[in-house]
């Protein structure tokens, strides 16, 4: 299950997103070296956490287990303040294009050295069925190389946006991804499982009226 939460709604759920920037300081700080990112309270946060992020959540027993943050493109993002250098040309702004950042899986739910885990892959299915219910079909996303080739496997149109780029203990390059339904059910075939998996809260609960897949 995904739960899909505005920025302005993350007070509501202050037990919720404490475990989201815990999951993030462990990953992005501890595992990946990104060391500008360090909080003495152990809590990843930082200016992209506003009223137009929304969050996902990928919960396991009441935990969150998986998480990635999706940016609206025509406010700042990663891409456009942080790491313009990853980009050539000027990055892509567009209401129906947002940025995913600070996906993560917790160390417990990874199976497999390369390969997508469980929550991973739910992940995937749970952007990309936000995005259809969001009219939102093309997502940024500053990923490893190896990830282009996946990308295009699960039925997703790829355009590299820049070159190859050492960051914290990572290579990764900017990429516009864009899909449609054909791509959500590559990924629930993928998965083996066609179920819906988003739950909205808060202020976007009416968006779940508007799947229909």
């Amino acid at each position: 299950m995904i739960y899909a939460i505005s920025g302005n709604d993350t007070a509501h759920y202050p037990e919720l997103m404490e475990q989201v920037h815990r999951l993030r300081h462990h990953v992005f700080v501890r595992e990946l070296g990104w060391t500008d990112l360090d909080s003495p309270d152990g809590l990843e946060r930082d200016q992209f956490d506003h009223p137009g992020a929304i969050h996902h959540l990928c919960m396991r027993d009441g935990q969150v287990v998986g998480y990635q943050r999706m940016l609206p493109t025509v406010e700042p993002h990663l891409l456009s303040d942080v790491f313009p250098e990853l980009c050539e040309g000027l990055p892509p702004r567009a209401l129906d294009t947002y940025e995913l950042t600070r996906y993560c899986v917790a160390p417990t739910h990874r199976e497999g050295r390369r390969g997508v885990s469980s929550v991973g892959s739910e992940l995937m299915a749970g952007f990309v069925e936000w995005g259809l219910a969001s009219r939102v079909n093309k997502v940024i996303i500053e990923f490893e190389s190896i990830w282009v080739l996946r990308a295009l496997q699960l039925k997703f149109l790829v355009r590299p946006l820049g070159f190859e780029t050492q960051i914290g203990n990572q290579k990764i390059v900017a990429t516009l991804v864009e899909f449609n339904a054909n791509t959500l059910r590559a990924i629930r075939d993928y998965r083996g499982n066609h179920a819906n998996t988003v739950r909205y809260l808060g202020e976007l609960e009416p968006a779940a009226e508007a799947i229909a897949m």
